[in-house]
């Protein structure tokens, strides 16, 4: 099913889940972090499988499900999974529930994500807030005929909103939770990166790397919808730190680090004006 025929299909049947909430934020939840719509009110849950055009996730820590319900007086919907290219699926297929969000009239989207530090400082534990980032997916979602309300050209030079920043900024101190900012290096994966690509990264300007993030925010800034990027460093990149690579080891840190990035999200939610933006 193309992207003409698959959108269209999956808004209609989201509106007739939704009813007459309107969500005013979009949420998306990286690897382990699914817990996070725990702190939602009135939540309600609704799977990818009954929903048309939508893949099965087979990622572990990725449940895949939409979950809607209200957050610092908020109507929120959570995107609980992402579909991940190295899972073999393409571009469009990955940006498919972001397109949804904006389409049921999100404009403020935080996009969450597991990554490796890479400059030194951003150990296991640590939230980054994402600033800018290097695409080296090779892959852009906005390949083909524009969709309606998408901009085929859309500027990407900042990419990350300086005033959702600001205001994610002003809760973290509330909070009392260090907060660093950098530079997210997206990948394809799945293999972890080589060591000589560590070092390429950091050449390159790359605070982090991941396997996500970098195409779905393209998509909502071409649907001109504001963007939040926070990653929890789960681990140090490939050569920075002691033992080996592992996901369940990104697992374990992104499950022990979500009470706080709740918090954080929570806090900035409500610090948002009225309609989100």
């Amino acid at each position: 099913m193309s992207r003409a025929e698959s959108l269209p299909a999956a808004i209609e049947c989201l509106h007739d889940w939704l009813g007459a909430r309107i969500p005013e934020v979009g949420l998306v939840l990286g690897s382990g972090l699914g817990d996070l719509t725990r702190g939602l009110e009135n939540a309600r849950r609704l799977e990818y499988s009954d929903i048309p055009g939508f893949p099965r996730i087979s990622v572990a820590g990725h449940s895949g499900a939409f979950v809607s319900g209200t957050l610092g007086r908020k109507e929120v919907l959570c995107q609980c999974g992402r579909v991940h290219l190295y899972e073999g699926h393409g571009a469009e297929l990955a940006v498919l529930p972001v397109r949804a969000l904006a389409a049921l009239g999100v404009r403020v989207l935080c996009l969450t994500n597991a990554a490796g530090g890479i400059r030194p400082g951003l150990d296991p534990g640590a939230l980054m807030l994402i600033t800018d980032h290097l695409n080296l997916t090779s892959h852009n979602a906005l390949i083909g005929p524009s969709l309606p309300g998408e901009l085929h050209f859309p500027d990407m030079s900042d990419p990350y909103d300086a005033n959702l920043r600001a205001l994610a900024h002003a809760a973290a101190l509330d909070q009392r939770i260090p907060l660093e900012e950098g530079v997210y290096a997206g990948v394809m994966g799945p293999s972890y990166e080589t060591v000589a690509e560590i070092a390429a990264l950091r050449r390159l300007g790359a605070d982090a790397v991941g396997m996500s993030t970098v195409l779905e925010v393209t998509v909502a800034r071409a649907a001109g919808v504001r963007c939040l990027g926070v990653s929890i460093i789960t681990n140090r990149a490939a050569g920075l730190g002691a033992g080996r690579l592992s996901h369940q080891e990104v697992l374990d840190v992104a499950g022990h680090a979500e009470a706080v990035l709740g918090r954080l999200l929570a806090d900035m939610v409500q610090r948002l004006p009225r309609g989100g933006v």
